[in-house]
C-alpha cells in the first residue's frame, strides 16, 4: 500500500482515481452476491450482503453503487486547518471535477397554480427522476435543495472523462423530464454544467457531517443554472474543451454571474418528436 505524507494527499488520490485501494482485486468479489460496490465489490444482495452490511457495506446514500465502508478510512484521517482555535477537521482534498445544478423553473408560480399535494407529488417525482438520472450516470448526489438537484461528477467514479457524463446526464434528465417527447415536459427545467478545482471532502462537525464540493466553481455552476430558462441546459467554456462538444457549433451566451461577466453555450437538446398521424 502506498504510503501518503498527508492526509490530503491521500484522499486526493482516491477522489481523482489513483489511489491503489481503487485498483486492488478485491476478495469480496467472490463472495456472492450481485450487484455490488463499484469500489471495493462488496455484496449489495444475497447472503453476502446480510453477513457484511453490519461491517459497514451498505450502500452509500449519495450514490448506492458504493458503499459506505470505502470512505470510513479516509474518514478518519483528519488534517487540522490552522488558524481556528483547537483546529478543525477537514477531511478532503482539491480536485478537478465537473458539477451540474438542475432545477424547476418558476416553482413558486407552479405552487401557486396547485394544490400542496399536487405539488409535493410533482417535487417528489422530479427528485427520484433526478436521482435515478445521476445515479445511473455514476453521479455523486451532492443534495437536494427546495427544487434544486446537485450531482457531483469525480474522476474516482467517472474516470478522466467527468465532464462528459455531467453533459450527458443533463441531456438525460431533460429527456427523462419529456423534452424532445410528444407529450413535452412534465416540469419545467433549466441547468447549468460547469468544470473545475473545488474542495471535495467531509465537512461539518461530529454530530452532523456531509460530503460535499466548496468553492468558487461551485458557485458558478449554480449561478449558472439560476440562468437558464426553462428547457435550456447552459454549459462553460472549461465543459467544451473537455468534451466532444469542442469545435461543434454552440449557440454563444455573455451573462453575468452575481455580478461576474461569463461567456457560456447553449447546448443543444433534441427536438421535438412530432405526434403520430
Amino acid at each position: 500500500m502506498a504510503q501518503f505524507a498527508t492526509p490530503e494527499e491521500e484522499w486526493h488520490a482516491f477522489l481523482s482515481g489513483t489511489h491503489p485501494h481503487l485498483h486492488d482485486k478485491s476478495p469480496l468479489r467472490f463472495v456472492p452476491s450481485n450487484p455490488r460496490c463499484k469500489l471495493c465489490k462488496a455484496p449489495f444482495g444475497g447472503l453476502g450482503a446480510m453477513v457484511l452490511r453490519r461491517y459497514g457495506f451498505a450502500p452509500w446514500p449519495k450514490n448506492p453503487k458504493i458503499c459506505r465502508r470505502c470512505f470510513d478510512g479516509l474518514r478518519a484521517s483528519a488534517s487540522m486547518c490552522p488558524g481556528e482555535p483547537g483546529g478543525t477537521e477537514v477531511r478532503g482534498a482539491e480536485v478537478e471535477l465537473s458539477m451540474l445544478f438542475a432545477d424547476v423553473r418558476g416553482s413558486s408560480k407552479l405552487a401557486r397554480q396547485m394544490s400542496t399535494l399536487e405539488f409535493t407529488r410533482l417535487m417528489d417525482r422530479f427528485y427520484r427522476t433526478s436521482s435515478q438520472v445521476l445515479v445511473d450516470l455514476d453521479a455523486i448526489v451532492e443534495k437536494f435543495v427546495g427544487d434544486e438537484v446537485v450531482g457531483l461528477f469525480l474522476p474516482f467514479m467517472t474516470g478522466p472523462d467527468h465532464a462528459a457524463r455531467a453533459v450527458e446526464a443533463a441531456r438525460a434528465l431533460f429527456e427523462a423530464a419529456g423534452y424532445g417527447s410528444a407529450e413535452g415536459p412534465w416540469v419545467p427545467l433549466g441547468a447549468g454544467v460547469h468544470t473545475g478545482l473545488a474542495f471535495v471532502g467531509v465537512v461539518g462537525g461530529q454530530e452532523e457531517r456531509d460530503f460535499t464540493a466548496l468553492g468558487d466553481p461551485m458557485n458558478i455552476a449554480a449561478h449558472l443554472a439560476a440562468q437558464a430558462a426553462a428547457g435550456e441546459i447552459l454549459v462553460t467554456q472549461p465543459v467544451v474543451d473537455r468534451t466532444a462538444l469542442a469545435g461543434t457549433d454552440l449557440e454563444p451566451r455573455h451573462v453575468s454571474l452575481k455580478g461576474y461577466p461569463l461567456d457560456v453555450f447553449v447546448l443543444p437538446t433534441r427536438p421535438a418528436i412530432a405526434p403520430a398521424g
